[in-house]
């Protein structure tokens, strides 16, 4: 019997806010929006499969 491997397809993104330059975590699906906890500005926004992220992506990690 054979197993299948399920490999996943997601990523979190390490983003910078363009305003105050703090570094988060997002989910590149994210199903809410996101803001920056420092000042608020929103980072990614849902679009109903991959996130659009309005911040400058610093890191990928699967």
């Amino acid at each position: 019997m054979v197993k299948a491997i399920r490999e996943t397809r997601s990523k979190f993104l390490k983003v910078k806010c363009p305003d105050c330059e703090h570094e988060q975590l997002v989910f590149d699906k994210a199903s809410s929006k996101v803001e920056c906890i420092v000042c608020g500005r929103v980072l990614a926004e849902p679009t109903g499969g991959k996130a659009s992220i309005k911040a400058d992506v610093v890191a990928s990690y699967e």
